[in-house]
């Protein structure tokens, strides 16, 4: 399932004293099945840009082609289209309402339409695919949970709908590491083993660096920079003029490239990194 956006723009309170252009032009293709971060400092749009995914927010000029259908046509069912496009807002466990985890997960399918016999079958999957055992936490209050939990039962909720695209936005706000590092574990394997298309805004250089495959940077309501993580981070200087930066281990490899250590200049991952060093190392015994 793909989008692609088509010289998008969005103006909030056009007209007014307090006009405000989010989002400048934008043309972006997402592919079945990738995993894109978006990233970008405070207001450059990111928020704003994800919410016109699902036709929550109408474009002031421009399109969004979602499978095929454009959500500016009149004839566009766009409630189905939030079915298959899933938006997880920040905090989503704020959102946990029920007294179990089961109704909670279940709400969003059952709302659709599906039968009973099914509901069972839809929250096993979706807390299975969130790493959670539904034998062990289905009968509990969702209030009950870790934080973390919590956060994975409330994207369960919107698994249980079935999505092929799946947006989060600043989805490990607020967790402690392990909880994070759970997540993205989690998110990782939505994507790898169902296919899923993901989607995930962050101001985590770490967190985007770990996970995305390709990336996306707004500044200002435009796109300044598109391509594989390796790519864009190797662009410190103009991460770092929009008020971004990149993950401490990208700026390690610049520290020394400076010193003049024959490294890359990125690295992605810690793992990464201590290989490359181990690697200077054992050749520095080596001579």
């Amino acid at each position: 399932m793909s989008i692609t956006i088509r010289n998008l723009s969005s103006v909030y309170n056009p007209g007014t004293p307090f006009e405000v252009r989010a989002l400048d032009n934008i043309n972006l293709s997402i592919g079945e099945g990738e995993f894109v971060g978006l990233i970008g400092p405070t207001g450059s749009g990111k928020s704003t840009l994800v919410q016109h995914f699902n036709g929550l927010i109408r474009p002031s000029q421009g399109e969004v082609v979602v499978d095929g259908r454009s959500l500016t046509d009149k004839a566009t069912d766009l409630r189905e289209v939030r079915q298959r496009v899933g938006l997880v807002f920040q905090y989503p466990e704020h959102q946990l309402f029920e007294e179990t985890v089961f109704a909670d997960v279940a709400f969003g399918p059952k709302n659709q339409g599906v039968p009973e016999a099914e509901l069972k079958e839809r929250v096993n999957e979706a807390l299975t695919l969130v790493g959670l055992d539904p034998s062990a936490i289905c009968d509990r209050s969702p209030f009950e949970l870790s934080g973390g939990q919590m956060r994975r039962v409330a994207i369960a909720g919107i698994l249980a709908m079935r999505p092929k695209v799946l947006v989060l936005d600043e989805p490990t706000a607020g967790l402690d590491p392990q909880g994070r590092d759970e997540l993205l574990d989690q998110l990782q394997q939505l994507h790898s083993r169902a296919g899923m298309t993901v989607i995930l805004v962050s101001h985590s250089m770490e967190d985007i660096a770990r996970v995305a495959t390709r990336l996306v940077v707004l500044h200002r309501g435009q796109i300044v920079a598109d391509g594989s993580p390796r790519q864009v981070f190797t662009q410190a200087k103009m991460l770092m003029d929009v008020g971004l930066g990149v993950p401490q281990v990208t700026e390690l490899m610049l520290a020394l490239r400076e010193k003049g250590y024959p490294v890359p200049e990125v690295a992605l991952t810690v793992e990464e990194a201590c290989a490359i060093i181990l690697g200077l190392h054992r050749g520095g015994e080596g001579q």
